[in-house]
């Protein structure tokens, strides 16, 4: 039986973090904003036992966790690397998150811990869920001095394989309620187009003037709002995004190394033991995933997602925290 584990890490300022070894899954974040009071801006459940068993297992939530052999959905059941078709786990023909048992309902291994960082390890084995290659995964959650969480996946195979790596972490800056008076900032021009099944169709659609352009700061609920799904196509700005809430005073931007972000904001969550109790409303939270695209094992004109024997994935992301 493999042994859950939770580590806390915290900086010397603002931060303090939660983590479980059981999907690489952040279970909470606390932000002590200028006032000294404290939020957890990530929803989570009250125990880290609570996301091995119902009613957590029977959703597909994704709560915090690590996503991966890839993240987002593929097409078709399938892919082709070199001319060697590739079988995967699917729904309907739709493989979504590294599929059924992808990575965050894998145990991984601590392999370092600090004050203010933890490295957890995974290997995912040659054909498991389907993907070639064995692939030795690694994720670096760290607590900068400058309040920022810092997100860093890393990967290396022994063959080429798609690799996707992300982190599904849900923020909600006040901890409970809804996020639709937060303000949100995406520095995006183009959105991918999708299908009825939300595979990305091959095409670019253009975000101005439409419910995806947000480089301007306003509030969520704007009158174009019913909800996200989404990708958004990130463009030249070293700034990805920004939310903030005026209750809490807490700024929070985003940086990332990936050529895109899916923006997710489910209507509402299921009920589960929820670590505040299940004090959220409508639009609970907002989820953040600075990825590759969708569905790029099958379409050849999307950003390369084929990791090489001789080559490292990598993935950073940054949420920095500020104070009005």
């Amino acid at each position: 039986m493999e042994k859950l584990e939770v580590i806390t890490i915290k900086n010397n300022s603002a931060l303090e973090m939660t983590i479980s070894n059981f999907g690489a899954t952040v279970i909470g974040l606390k932000v002590k904003n200028a006032k000294g009071e404290i939020y957890d801006v990530a929803a989570g459940l009250k125990e880290a036992s609570n996301y091995l068993e119902a009613p957590y297992s029977n959703v597909k939530l994704f709560l915090g966790s690590s996503i991966g052999r890839y993240a987002g959905r593929i097409s078709g059941g399938e892919f082709a690397i070199d001319d060697v078709v590739y079988k995967i786990e699917n729904q309907n023909g739709v493989h979504l998150h590294g599929g059924e048992n992808g990575f965050f309902k894998k145990f991984w291994s601590v392999k370092k811990v600090a004050d203010d960082f933890v490295i957890l390890s995974y290997k995912s084995k040659h054909l498991e869920e389907g993907y070639p290659g064995n692939l030795d995964v690694e994720v670096l959650f760290q607590l900068t001095q400058e309040n920022e969480v810092k997100i860093t996946y890393k990967a290396t195979t022994d063959l080429a394989t798609p690799v996707n790596l992300t982190s599904h972490v849900y923020f909600n800056l006040n901890g409970k309620g809804s996020v639709l008076d937060h303000e949100l900032q995406i520095n995006s021009d183009f959105h991918l187009d999708v299908d009825s099944q939300l595979i990305p169709t091959g095409k670019l659609n253009s975000s101005k003037g439409t419910a995806f352009d947000r480089n301007e700061k306003s509030k969520i609920k704007r009158e174009d709002f019913n909800g996200y799904d989404d990708t958004f196509v990130f463009n030249e700005k070293q700034l990805k995004g920004t939310l903030s809430s005026s209750e809490s005073s807490i700024n929070m931007d985003i940086f990332s190394n990936q050529p895109a972000m899916v923006v997710y904001t489910p209507e509402e969550f299921p009920v589960l033991p929820f670590s505040n109790e299940s004090q959220y409303d409508r639009f609970p939270a907002i989820c953040f995933e600075p990825q590759n695209f969708p569905d790029a094992p099958n379409k050849k004109h999307f950003p390369n997602s084929i990791l090489r024997a001789n080559e490292t994935y990598l993935n950073e992301m940054v949420f920095a925290f500020t104070f009005k």
